[in-house]
C-alpha cells in the first residue's frame, strides 16, 4: 500500500519518493477525478461536469523542503499528461490548499509535504473538491490506476496499449499556471476566523514557523491583527524544516517565551496544520487539554453541534471524563486527522482532533488548521481575560507515556509471537490502556500506554518494548 495515515510519504529518492511514482499519481489523480462520478467523491450530477470536453483543475501546494522542486513538477507533468490544468500556489500551508481548492473550484488538490519530518523525507496528501482529504477506498482507487500505468511506463513501445485514451493529444495537454496572489486570499480567510469584536492589540506572541510553509502567512495574520508577534524560525533552506524547532521541538519556544514575557508560544510544524502552544511560563499546554478547552467554548455558547467532539484512541481518557462531566460526549476513531474529519461529517460535528495538535475547527475549515486554532485560544484568553495557564488548568492528565520503535519494512506486528504477548499482556492489565501499531508515516512502531498509576504505566511501556523489539526480530 503506497497511502500510510496522512497520504505517502517517505524519503527522497527512494520507493515510494520517487519522481516516476509522482509522475504516475500526477497521471492516476488527474483520470481518477475525471471520471464523471468521482468529482469530489460524490457522484450528484450537479456536481458533474456539463461537457465531456470542460478540462479537470488542480492547485498544488508545498512546503520548503529542497526535493519540493523534485516532486512538484513531476506530478505537474503526469497531471498535464491526462488533460488536467494545474494551478501552483508554491510554499502554502496544507489548510491553505483545503480552503484554495474550494475557492477556485477545482477538482482536487495536492500537496506536497511531509509535515512534521526531517527535511529529507517528503510526501504527497489528496484533498477533493470539498477540501477534504481522501477515503481508504479512493487512495486504493488511485493506487490501482498507478500500479496500471507502471508496466507501460517502463516496458515497450506495445506496452502502451494500456495507456490508449489515458494520455491526450497535444492539442489536449494540460495548461500550468501560477497564482500569485494564494498567500493574501488565505491571509484574509484565516483573520476572518477571528472575532471581529476582538483585538490581539496588546498580546505578546512568540510564534515559531518550523521554517516551514507558514513562515511568510503566519507572522502576517497575528501582526495584522494587531498582535506584538516575535517570529522565529522563518528562514527556510530547504533543508532546515522542522530542524530543532516547531511544534515537535518546543524548548526554543518555551525558552523564548520567558525571555521576552510573552503571553503566549504558538509553534506550528512543517506545513501547519498541527498546533503546540505553551503558556507565559515556558510550560507546554496538552494538546488535550487544547482540545477540552476549545470543546467547552463551543459548548457554552450553544453552538457545539452534534451533542460531542470526535478524537483519536490517543486522546487521554481524562479529556473524556472532564467533558461528559459537562454533558459533552466523545467519540474517539483510529489515527489521524482525515479520520477524525469523516465521523465529525458522519456525527454531524463542527469539532474535533488529535492530542498531536491536529485540530478542526470545521465552523471554519475542511482541514486541521493550527493557525486558526491558535486564534480560536487567544479569542478566549481574551474574553476571559485570563493567563494562559490559567485558562488552561482543565483537567490533570492521566499517565500516559509514548515511545517510537524503529522498523524497516516489514511489520514487527505482523508476527504471531508479537500478536501472542501483546494480547496476553492486555487481558491481565485491564486497568490499564495501550495501543501499538506501525506507523503510517515513518518506518516505526508508535506505543502508548495510559494508567492512573505512573510506575505502572512505565513497566508496562518497557515490557511492551521488550516485546516489539525481541519478538518481532
Amino acid at each position: 500500500m503506497l497511502f500510510g495515515t496522512d497520504g505517502i510519504r517517505g524519503t527522497v529518492n527512494s520507493y515510494p519518493m520517487t519522481p516516476d511514482i509522482a509522475l504516475k499519481l500526477g497521471m492516476a489523480a488527474g483520470v481518477y477525478f475525471g471520471k464523471r462520478d468521482n468529482l469530489g467523491g460524490v457522484s450528484s450530477v450537479s456536481n458533474q461536469k456539463t461537457s465531456s470536453h470542460e478540462r479537470q483543475r488542480t492547485v498544488i501546494a508545498k512546503d520548503t523542503r529542497l526535493s519540493g522542486y523534485l516532486v512538484e513538477p513531476a506530478i505537474t507533468s503526469g497531471l498535464i499528461s491526462v488533460g488536467v490544468d494545474v494551478i501552483l500556489v508554491g510554499p502554502m500551508p496544507t489548510p491553505a490548499l483545503s480552503m484554495l481548492v474550494k475557492s477556485l473550484r477545482a477538482d482536487f488538490g495536492l500537496m506536497i509535504t511531509a509535515s512534521h519530518n526531517p527535511y529529507y523525507d517528503n510526501g504527497i496528501k489528496i484533498f477533493d473538491r470539498n477540501g477534504f482529504k481522501l477515503s481508504n477506498e479512493c487512495e486504493i482507487a488511485i493506487q490501482d490506476l498507478m500500479l496500471s500505468f507502471s508496466n507501460a511506463i517502463c516496458g515497450n513501445k506495445s506496452s502502451y496499449d494500456c495507456l490508449h485514451g489515458v494520455l491526450v493529444t497535444p492539442d489536449r495537454l494540460g495548461r500550468a499556471s501560477r497564482l500569485d496572489d494564494a498567500p493574501g486570499r488565505y491571509i484574509e480567510y484565516v483573520k476572518n476566523t477571528f472575532p471581529k469584536f476582538l483585538s490581539l492589540r496588546g498580546i505578546r506572541i512568540v510564534l515559531d514557523c518550523a521554517n516551514g510553509a507558514a513562515y511568510k502567512v503566519a507572522p502576517s495574520i497575528f501582526s495584522e491583527l494587531d498582535a506584538d508577534v516575535i517570529a522565529m524560525n522563518c528562514e527556510p533552506n530547504g533543508l532546515n524544516i522542522n530542524s530543532n524547532c516547531g511544534s515537535t521541538y518546543p524548548h526554543g519556544l518555551c525558552t523564548k517565551v520567558v525571555e521576552v514575557g510573552a503571553d503566549i508560544g504558538i509553534a506550528l510544524d512543517g506545513d501547519s496544520d498541527r498546533l503546540l502552544i505553551c503558556d507565559e511560563t515556558g510550560n507546554v499546554v496538552h494538546g488535550d487539554v487544547i482540545i477540552g478547552l476549545i470543546a467547552m467554548s463551543l459548548h457554552d455558547a450553544g453552538s457545539l453541534t452534534g451533542g460531542g467532539i470526535v478524537v483519536t484512541n490517543l486522546s487521554n481518557m481524562a479529556l473524556d471524563a472532564y467533558l461528559n462531566e459537562h454533558g459533552v460526549e466523545v467519540w474517539r476513531t483510529g489515527v489521524g486527522d482525515r479520520h477524525v474529519a469523516s465521523e465529525m461529517r458522519r456525527r454531524g460535528c463542527n469539532f474535533g482532533g488529535e492530542q498531536s495538535g491536529h485540530i478542526l475547527c470545521a465552523n471554519h475549515s475542511t482541514s486541521s488548521d493550527a493557525i486558526v486554532a491558535a486564534l480560536q485560544i487567544l479569542a478566549i484568553c481574551i474574553s476571559s481575560s485570563q493567563k494562559v495557564s490559567e485558562l488552561c488548568q482543565l483537567f490533570q492528565a492521566y499517565p500516559q507515556l509514548q515511545a517510537n520503535i524503529g522498523c524497516g519494512d516489514d511489520n514487527p506486528l505482523d508476527k504471531d509471537s508479537v500478536k501472542t504477548k501483546l494480547n496476553e499482556l492486555q487481558s491481565t492489565n485491564h486497568h490499564l490502556r495501550f495501543m501499538v501499531r506501525k506507523s503510517g508515516t515513518e518506518n516505526k512502531i508508535r506505543i502508548m500506554v495510559e494508567g492512573r498509576d505512573a510506575k505502572e504505566v512505565e513497566m508496562m511501556l518497557r515490557e511492551i518494548e521488550e516485546i516489539v523489539t525481541n519478538c518481532g526480530t
